[in-house]
């Protein structure tokens, strides 16, 4: 019988509030996430030293801004030469997966979990105290290099960002996006092609 942390990252329904893996990696998080929130601005090899510690990998010349938000951490692996602004949110129940000479402007989210519209599958009907209320479904996010999201951009489960390509500010990404274009809206639309010769 598979773990809801299996179930998760298997794209099936899964109780995060049963499993004590995914407890354990909640807490975890979170202790992480408020050292790093209590650490001196200007001490950049702790800063350094505790996202490495939290993210499931880690190039070289990654710049994560403050008020950073995630949920286990370790589903998230970053390449080379990526900034992370201001008040960015991760929600990482499944894989975000994020490619070299990438920019993330402030105030975007990452979503890789979302739940069934149908409200029987979504709550948990015999639920007990200490349980999870709700099931939730996991879907990886994508962003492969060289992409530039604009500032309070949503990426919903299961998208792709194509590489070179920007997503306007404010978009809402409900599918994935080809490489080497400008797509903005809600829903996020392609609007122009670019020539990146690359």
């Amino acid at each position: 019988m598979k773990t809801e942390y299996e179930k998760c990252l298997a794209g099936e329904p899964f109780n995060g509030g049963k499993d004590p893996e995914i407890a354990e990696m909640t807490l975890r998080t979170r202790r992480l996430l408020a050292m790093l929130h209590a650490t001196d601005y200007a001490d950049t090899d702790r800063k350094q030293a505790l996202l490495r510690e939290l993210f499931g990998s880690m190039g070289k010349g990654v710049h994560v801004d403050i008020d950073f938000h995630c949920e286990y951490g370790k589903n998230i692996f970053i390449g080379n030469k990526v900034i992370v602004n201001m008040n960015c949110t991760f929600v990482d129940n499944h894989r975000i997966e994020i490619g070299d000479n990438v920019l993330i402007a402030p105030n975007v989210q990452i979503y890789t979990a979302t739940h069934s519209i149908d409200v029987r599958e979504r709550m948990v009907w015999d639920w007990q105290e200490g349980d999870g209320i709700c099931n939730t479904i996991a879907r990886p996010v994508k962003i492969e290099d060289g992409a530039w999201i604009g500032g309070g951009s949503i990426l919903l489960p299961g998208v792709t960002i194509g590489r070179n390509s920007v997503i306007g500010a404010g978009s809402v990404v409900t599918r994935s996006i080809p490489a080497n274009c400008v797509a903005v809206g809600n829903p996020c639309r392609v609007v122009k092609w670019i020539d990146s010769g690359i």
